[in-house]
């Protein structure tokens, strides 16, 4: 069978958010699916297979990280849907049938792809003991971003500080059920972008996310809400970095980014 490693939400390889990407017949085994994440070693590996005709979906799908099964994935959602798109596997919109729903992923004419995602519900925390010390910065406010992502969502206060973060991963571990995502408003929005992010998911086998499509399910009703306008560009600043367009629809969030397949060959297992 064909694997492809596709770099999310850029238009240039070895920039954005890499993720493994398999179309199969049927889904083999859990365990099957985990190893080959595993030797992919890439934040997910997706997989998906085409469901019959006439249901309330085209494809099923479903994301690895090298360590365990996640609900939602934003940048290997663009992947697939980018591998399928390109390989002619279905044209126009695609619903993908998943743990968080059904999601749709429709290609634009600049060559992007739009992922409808559900919005993740915030409510606001008390940051818990420790955070501060562990991620190696003051949080202004933290959220919680509901089941489908299980993060924290911390604001810190300024973009500066997200650029300079160095956390104890370990000690994040402690704090939620995938991880912690720190944000603030762009120092200069002149530059494409309106906010910054940084994502670490160490209980997810994964210290720093590149670009992580499903954060910005958070991060783009936060931001709608403070700089007055549902449209917004985020720019998550790993060493890779990757720019993430937003659009918030009340229950949907709208993420648009592109991709580029970098790599594509055999799997012999």
């Amino acid at each position: 069978m064909r694997i492809r490693i596709v770099d999310a939400f850029t238009d240039r390889p070895f920039a954005g958010n890499p993720a493994g990407v398999l179309l199969l017949d049927s889904f083999p085994d859990d365990a099957w699916l985990q190893n080959v994440a595993l030797e992919v070693n890439h934040a997910e590996t997706a997989f998906a297979h085409r469901l019959p005709a006439g249901g309330e979906a085209d494809w099923a799908l479903r994301w690895f990280t090298p360590a365990t099964e996640v609900a939602l994935c934003g940048h290997a959602t663009l992947a697939t849907a980018h591998v399928i798109a390109t390989t002619g596997a279905h044209r126009g919109p695609v619903r993908f049938a998943t743990l968080s729903g059904i999601l749709v992923a429709t290609p634009e004419a600049d060559g992007s792809i739009t992922l409808d995602f559900p919005t993740a519900p915030l409510t606001p925390v008390e940051t818990p003991d420790g955070v501060a010390g562990a991620l190696g910065a003051e949080p202004l406010s933290t959220f919680d971003t509901g089941p489908n992502t299980g993060d924290l969502l911390i604001e810190v206060a300024d973009e500066k500080t997200v650029l300079g973060l160095a956390p104890d991963h370990q000690a994040l571990a402690r704090y939620s059920e995938r991880g912690i995502i720190a944000t603030a408003r762009a120092e200069d929005p002149s530059r494409g972008y309106d906010f910054v992010s940084r994502c670490f998911f160490p209980n997810v086998g994964i210290d720093e996310d590149p670009v992580t499509g499903s954060a910005h399910t958070a991060l783009a009703p936060f931001w709608a809400e403070r700089l007055g306008r549902p449209a917004l560009t985020g720019l998550q600043a790993s060493p890779r970095s990757g720019l993430v367009r937003t659009e918030v629809r009340g229950e949907r969030t709208l993420l648009s980014g592109h991709a580029v397949t970098v790599i594509e060959g055999d799997l012999l297992v």
